[in-house]
This record gives structure tokens, C-alpha cells and sequence, in this order.
């Protein structure tokens, strides 16, 4: 047991000291800093059980788990040729807060999230479709609901990263809490109801919904040593921001819908 113990308080040292390592870095740019921390797609988790059914999509019951993978669900018209859409608009997000979340919110905040989701959807989907800002003929409208909004407790996070052998207890906090593994209940949670429609007719041609949760001890096993190394930094780091798991979960949603987009469409998949 003492042995298993000092592997653990030892990986919680290595990355403290990956952690710092980056952040002394970070004083070159924050394109340097985004680009040592990876992706971020392992920073936050799909967690079905949290889905939300705001009333924003048509038909939450022909919701089923898409292709896409990792959790989303999605839906999509018979019959739908992606191939007749050359452009695309996106419109103005709708958000809205979980419950008891109003207060201590600064509104120019959710302005600040919503502007930085449209611009990474756009500038992810630009290289296949000309992003224009009114309905029409090959139109494709992107509808978004964000739902369910929660800020990261960046005050919870620097206790738990205080408190004596706290990473062992918040590390396997989410299985036993019925959240993610690697995510806590402090951490950030960001919904979504996105919905496709025809820019001529207004037709729903598809809809999905996901929700996304804050991992701070992210591993990505999957990506070699150097990839699961960014993926633990960029969870533990983003945990003492309040939005940053927000951003990653737009930066996924922004690649998943344009790689979505390009198969079903016959193109090149963006890079």
C-alpha cells in the first residue's frame, strides 16, 4: 500500500512539474502555450447521463449515438443530400444556465464563450463551405443551443490541489460520483442542442446533443507518452480557469461538426 501510495503522490509531482514547466513558458504567446498543451480533446468527456431536453430541438426520442462517436447523439432527415450545401449560417447561440448557476455570472462572460464558439465553428468549417450570414439557396443553418452551462470552482480546485494526498481522492472522484473518470464535481459541465436546417425552406434536416464534462486528471493513452503528457497538463491547468473546459468542449463540437460535415459531404476532412 505504501508503495502504491508514492507512485501516486509521485505522478501528482511529475505533473505539477510539467504543469509549471508550461506555464513558465507561456510568456512567449498564448498560440505557443495553446500548441504545448495539445488539442484538448481529451480534456473533456461526453457524459450521456447528463444530456439535457431543453425543448430547443424537435424530437429528443430519434436521438440515437452517432458516428461521430464519443457520446454525441444525433439525428438526420431521410433523404438529406449534405452535397446541395456549399455555405453555411451560423445563427445567433441561445444559452442558458443550470439551475442555482445565475448568480456570480458576469453576462459579458457567456458574450465572451458565445463569440469564441462561432469563431472556432467557423473558421473550422471555412475550408469546405463559404460561411455567409443570411439564409438562402445551399444555405445550411446551424442552429445552438448551449445548455446547462456550469463554470469551473477554480476556488474548489486550488483547495483540492492544496489538501495533503488530495489528487488520489479527486482522481477517482468521477466514477464514484457518477461523473467521467479524471473529473470532479466542481469542475466546468457544457451542454448542447444543435440543430441543421435547410436555408431556403427552413426543413430540419438534422439535430444532436451532447454534454461535456472537465476532466483535470485527463489521460490520453491512446496518443504515446507525449500526447497522454498534454492531455494530463491542459486538465490540470484548465481547472483553475472558470471557462476553459467550456472552450475545449467548443473546440471539439467545432472539429466533430466540420470532419462530420466534410464525410458527409464528399470532401477533404479539414486538418
Amino acid at each position: 500500500m505504501k508503495a502504491a501510495w508514492a507512485r501516486t503522490s509521485s505522478g501528482h509531482a511529475a505533473a505539477l512539474l510539467a504543469a509549471g514547466s508550461i506555464l513558465a513558458g507561456c510568456a512567449a504567446s498564448d498560440s505557443t502555450f495553446s500548441s504545448l498543451l495539445g488539442g484538448g480533446a481529451s480534456v473533456t468527456a461526453s457524459d450521456p447521463a447528463r444530456f439535457t431536453r431543453s425543448g430547443f430541438l424537435s424530437d429528443y426520442a430519434r436521438l440515437k449515438p452517432a458516428p461521430v462517436g464519443g457520446g454525441v447523439e444525433c439525428w438526420r432527415a431521410a433523404g438529406v443530400d449534405p452535397k446541395l450545401y456549399d455555405k453555411v449560417l451560423i445563427a445567433r447561440m441561445v444559452v442558458t444556465l443550470k439551475p442555482g448557476q445565475q448568480q456570480g455570472i458576469d453576462p459579458t462572460d457567456l458574450k465572451t464563450l458565445t463569440d469564441y464558439f462561432h469563431n472556432a465553428l467557423a473558421n473550422a468549417l471555412k475550408a469546405q463551405m463559404q460561411v455567409v450570414d443570411r439564409p438562402g439557396p445551399g444555405v445550411l443553418v446551424i442552429r445552438i443551443a448551449l445548455t446547462d452551462l456550469v463554470p469551473t470552482g477554480v476556488g474548489e480546485s486550488l483547495v483540492g490541489t492544496l489538501v495533503p494526498y488530495g489528487f488520489v481522492a479527486e482522481a477517482g472522484s468521477g466514477v464514484a460520483t457518477g461523473r467521467p473518470a479524471g473529473s470532479t464535481p466542481y469542475l466546468g459541465e457544457t451542454g448542447i442542442e444543435i440543430q441543421f436546417r435547410d436555408g431556403a425552406t427552413g426543413a430540419i434536416l438534422a439535430e444532436c446533443r451532447d454534454t461535456e464534462i472537465g476532466r483535470k486528471y485527463a489521460a490520453d493513452v491512446n496518443s504515446g507518452a507525449a500526447g497522454a503528457a498534454q492531455a494530463w497538463a491542459s486538465g490540470y491547468m484548465n481547472s483553475f480557469e472558470t471557462w476553459a473546459y467550456a472552450k475545449n468542449a467548443f473546440d471539439k463540437w467545432s472539429a466533430l461538426t466540420a470532419t462530420r460535415l466534410a464525410e458527409l459531404r464528399g470532401v477533404k476532412p479539414p486538418q
